[in-house]
């Protein structure tokens, strides 16, 4: 296959040379678009055949040529631009012998060309340029992916996006979804009178979240600096300034794993709100993503794999330590103590435990093994152990838990909330516990200074959440893996 690809390439080659020699740039950049096919087709796609025959229609536009079917002195072939299909029709007696003879002995599927004719619909009744005037645009040295072995291996054409893109039109569709739901979700944040806002992502300290950071370095500042793992504690200096509610929607990174649902790059949205708690983020979300639902796929019900996931609100709640009695199947004497939990997750060989962890921790480690992946229709998991939950505001009933909730949808995380911790002393003394538990971990520990001194010029109540856009993508195109919803995803290099 890779000696008939190169016997391609070396015939496209020999082409251009040819042309180049016949004064034709197979390059060209003088050609001014002035219709895509999407427009072409909604002026005129409801017009009949005697509209065309009593109505001489022109028009002139270009784009990849797909497919051509020859029939010898005429033509068949179809012509893609980044809006749409058209069929096109060359034939010899109807246009001027030299841009016949270009068509028929230079131009080869994959050229991008344009076309110059009128409207007409053939005997099947299909709107078609019957072409007058043809020029080669750029000339494609390698065919179309058809062609292209390549194309059917998972791992190339994530390698190689812009033949899987020409190839297949359901994966152009999935990234034209993809934009369209973070506009929606930018529309619907500033119909509630949220600042778009940008922070920065390289970080002299890594906080907001517990991961491992990508490290760099700043010449000039002779100053080490991260990658941020998430924009979290900027967007908070932000409300403490005076903007009561903010949110971003950008890329972090966190130098972890690489599986069907992470990514080492991925985009986030975070968004934080003033004078609100946990609980109005709760309906808040569930407003947001049911309304995405509806306006992306048209319903409330929408198919995920082999599920039926429902968006209609309300979602179900349910806490974290009900959860593993309701869906976990434990009783609650079984998970009553650190000693218990350990020993149960132990017996499933849970890395990463220790005796020493407390019992919060443990239990959210319990339910991310054995709760989440059982967590299908939206539903949103409460009260959260504090251990697990650094920059949370404690509840005021319940001490030992967090005003916090996540949501799960399809047995994964998809958003994180909580009603920020305030209190400039509780979060300094919470930073170090966390520091301490991050060197042990090998990760990179510093206490944020400048964020408590923000903290004490007074964060007012506040409520923010966090929502992967990529994992939210997943499930409204209905992608398996996350690197179908990421343009350039990161790979193994080829060896």
């Amino acid at each position: 296959m890779d000696q008939e690809l190169n016997i391609i390439e070396k015939n496209r080659i020999d082409k251009l040379k040819k042309l180049r020699e016949n004064g034709i740039n197979p390059f060209s950049n003088k050609f001014e678009k002035k219709e895509n096919i999407k427009n072409i087709k909604e002026k005129y796609g409801s017009k009949d055949k005697d509209f065309f025959e009593n109505n001489r229609t022109e028009v002139e536009t270009a784009g990849r040529i797909i497919i051509i079917r020859s029939f010898g002195k005429a033509s068949f072939f179809r012509l893609r631009d980044g809006f749409g299909e058209l069929q096109c029709y060359i034939q010899k007696d109807g246009l001027e012998a030299k841009d016949f003879e270009l068509f028929s002995e230079y131009v080869d599927a994959g050229d991008i060309c344009a076309v110059k004719g009128h409207l007409f619909r053939t005997k099947t009744n299909e709107l078609t340029i019957k072409v007058e005037h043809l020029e080669i645009l750029t000339k494609s040295v390698l065919p179309l992916p058809e062609k292209w072995h390549g194309l059917k291996d998972i791992e190339s054409r994530f390698r190689k996006r812009y033949v899987d893109l020409i190839a297949n039109s359901e994966v152009r569709e999935i990234f034209k979804k993809r934009a369209e739901i973070i506009n929606f979700i930018r529309s619907f944040l500033n119909s509630y009178d949220f600042l778009e806002v940008e922070t920065p992502i390289m970080q002299a300290n890594p906080g907001g979240a517990s991961a491992k950071p990508f490290k760099t370095h700043h010449n000039a500042l002779n100053l080490d600096l991260y990658m941020r793992i998430a924009p979290e504690l900027y967007l908070k200096r932000l409300v403490t300034g005076g903007f009561d509610r903010v949110y971003e929607i950008g890329r972090n990174f966190r130098n972890e794993g690489i599986s069907i649902k992470h990514n080492p790059e991925f985009t986030m949205l975070e968004f934080y709100m003033a004078y609100t708690d946990y609980k109005y983020l709760m309906s808040f979300v569930e407003k947001m993503l049911s309304e995405l639902s509806m306006h992306i796929c048209g319903s409330y019900t929408i198919d995920y794999g082999e599920e039926k996931l429902n968006f209609e609100p309300p979602f179900k709640r349910i806490k974290l330590k009900d959860s593993l009695v309701e869906i976990g199947g434990f009783k609650p004497d079984e998970i009553d103590s650190a000693d218990k939990v350990f020993g149960l997750l132990s017996a499933r060989n849970t890395q990463g435990i220790s005796k020493t962890d407390a019992l919060g921790e443990l239990l959210t480690i319990l339910f991310d093994e054995i709760v989440e992946p059982k967590l299908i229709n939206p539903v949103f998991i409460t009260d959260y152990p504090i251990e697990s939950s650094p920059l949370a505001r404690r509840n005021d009933i319940d001490e030992t838990v967090a005003d916090r909730f996540e949501l799960f949808i399809a047995g994964r995380e998809i958003g994180n909330a909580f009603s920020e911790l305030n209190d400039p002393l509780e979060q300094e003394e919470r930073f170090k516990s966390q520091v301490e538990a991050k060197i042990k971990e090998g990760l990179p520990a510093e206490t944020d200074n400048d964020y408590i001194e923000a903290l004490k010029q007074g964060l007012p109540p506040t409520a923010g959440c966090g929502i992967g856009i990529d994992r939210a993508v997943m499930l409204l195109t209905n992608s398996y893996s996350i690197r179908d919803v990421i343009l350039f995803p990161l790979l193994k290099p080829i060896k």
